[in-house]
């Protein structure tokens, strides 16, 4: 629906701030060149996903939720859900053990076909798809997954209690369109915009033992940073935001 992706957009991109007026429906029509019903069916596709917020008497209005989340804290997502009141879900898409590429080998310095494991988990917050992580670790370390289900564990945790320590991790956040993939178990259309957090992790030796991208969906988190000094700040648009671990 052109009208739902064009006001989703201004969200996402902060042309519409939370806490802002939506344009009135005669606006949005006038705008749009149609009626009263397809902008209302907009509106309450926005509603349902929890970007706008609407009630008697007042005009719809962009959803306003904040939580925090330092970056330099490494804070699982399980134990980060819990804590802000959430109930954290996964759902375990594909779980294999596989020859590197030539790409995922030179990434973890082997060699092309040497084992690795890799690990595509759909992430959720109270039951709503929030984001999709793609994971590849080093044969050895992700061969300890296997003995576990991992739609109820933190497998950060897991590794540490395996003697996996982290060493130090790496962030690279931008801005992506969603593939196939992110459309199907996101539920946001292809090609949308959507947020990548790109991972590597390594070990106490500082071996990577973790390559990772976590694809959010934009309408839901965003990240701003404070000036140096200040404590860089994760903030969630929609109804939640997440830790930087798995």
């Amino acid at each position: 629906m052109r009208i739902a992706e064009a006001l989703r957009d201004r969200i996402v991109s902060g042309q519409l701030a939370p806490g802002a007026d939506v344009p009135t429906e005669a606006d949005l029509a006038t705008e749009w060149g149609t009626s009263r019903g397809p902008v209302r069916n907009a509106l309450a596709l926005l509603r349902a996903e929890g970007l706008i917020e609407t009630g008697r008497g007042r005009p719809a209005r962009v959803s306003v939720h904040e939580s925090t989340q330092r970056l330099d804290v490494q804070v699982p997502f399980t134990r980060w859900a819990e804590e802000s009141g959430a109930v954290p879900g996964a759902v375990t898409q594909q779980f294999s053990r596989k020859r590197a590429s030539a790409r995922t080998a030179a990434r973890f310095g082997i060699e092309p076909g040497d084992p690795v494991v890799e690990v595509v988990r759909l992430r959720l917050l109270d039951g709503k798809p929030s984001m999709l992580e793609r994971l590849v670790y080093i044969d050895d370390v992700g061969r300890v997954l296997f003995a576990h289900d991992l739609d109820r564990i933190s497998i950060t945790e897991l590794l540490t209690a395996n003697g996996f320590l982290q060493g130090g991790v790496e962030h690279e956040i931008d801005a992506i369109a969603a593939d196939q993939l992110d459309s199907e178990l996101l539920g946001v259309a292809e090609g949308s915009p959507i947020l990548r957090l790109h991972r590597v992790s390594h070990d106490a030796d500082g071996r990577i033992i973790e390559v990772s991208d976590d694809h959010y969906r934009s309408d839901i988190v965003r990240f701003t940073f404070g000036a140096p000094g200040a404590a860089a700040r994760s903030v969630h648009g929609g109804q939640f935001l997440r830790g930087l671990q798995s």
